[in-house]
């Protein structure tokens, strides 16, 4: 991160924008804000001093949006959908009347742009994209990156799921595991396209590094398991020998209880990070092996706290 000096980071109180703020700050990195709260060095409400924060900055890191572990009716979709694509574009709009615009945009975008994958893994450049309702969602917040009037290079970062210790995707599996229920989801042969929270920030800096790369960038570990691969290795770095099977009815029962979609876990993402393979990026944790034992030394014991949507 050398080169890099100062960055702008949209959505910093989310748990990936923690953690990004965190490591650039550890490495003198200035960080600058944007966000719905008065803590940001800029609000949303307020596009002139959007303006003035982001002028000067090396990069910025758009990761703002409504969590998608919730229920997806009407308000909670409209939601998810206007804090993707209505910051992105007030985004782009207030990059094109920046004095000195940063020299890359990284927005946040999904892995789960794709389909349902069991046959092959998506790439950026044969990868087939999906149906439905956070497939819609996803196109749409990339188009309003390619769209957005400013000339700075931009990479969408279709993300896979990120785990990390203390938060993300993680804590809702490890408390299936310490409650005996860690066992398969589903038939289990969904393909698991993960990244580790290190890698999420190490690829950003890599990006940024490259100037070559533009356009849609998988984030996602070079080695993604099935649902039942991804269960066995929980519950061995846990510690627990044995975890009951959730069938699908279950999943979608308890989805309901707990206020999220049954698709969270279910869909199939089978993500291949080629773009950051064909440029040399390394991984620090490229299996989930190393990824889930990290994370299991900074995971306190007993049953950690989720989000409910």
């Amino acid at each position: 991160m050398s080169t890099m000096k100062s960055v702008v980071i949209c959505g910093a109180s989310g748990y990936i924008g923690q953690y990004l703020r965190r490591s650039l700050e550890a490495d003198q990195v200035a960080v600058r804000t944007i966000g719905r709260r008065d803590s940001s060095d800029a609000t949303w409400s307020d596009e002139q001093g959007v303006v003035d924060v982001l002028s000067g900055a090396d990069l910025v890191v758009n990761l703002a949006g409504r969590s998608v572990s919730c229920r997806y009716n009407k308000r909670n979709a409209d939601e998810i959908f206007a804090s993707r694509v209505e910051t992105t574009a007030l985004l782009g709009r207030a990059l094109a009347r920046t004095p000195q615009p940063p020299s890359l945009w990284a927005n946040a975008s999904t892995g789960t742009i794709y389909r349902d994958a069991r046959d092959r893994p998506m790439d950026e450049t044969t990868g087939e994209l999906g149906q439905g309702f956070s497939v819609a969602v996803a196109r749409a917040w990339e188009q309003e990156l390619r769209d957005a009037p400013t000339p700075i290079r931009k990479v969408a970062l279709r993300m896979s799921i990120v785990l990390g210790a203390g938060g993300g995707a993680i804590n809702p599996v490890i408390n299936l595991a310490r409650l005996g229920l860690g066992g398969k989801m589903g038939d289990g042969r969904q393909m698991f396209s993960w990244v580790h929270i290190a890698d999420v920030v190490r690829a950003i800096a890599h990006v940024f590094e490259r100037q070559d790369i533009s356009g849609p960038v998988n984030i996602a570990a070079p080695f993604p398991v099935t649902n039942d691969e991804m269960m066995r290795e929980m519950r061995a770095v846990l510690g627990r020998r044995r975890g009951l099977p959730t069938p699908g009815w279950m999943l979608e029962l308890g989805a309901r209880v707990i206020r999220t979609e049954a698709e969270l876990v279910l869909k199939s993402r089978w993500v291949d990070p080629a773009v950051l393979a064909e440029t040399g990026f390394e991984f620090q944790y490229p299996t989930l092996g190393s990824a889930l034992h990290q994370i299991a030394r900074e995971t306190p014991r007993g049953l950690l706290p989720v989000a409910l949507g």
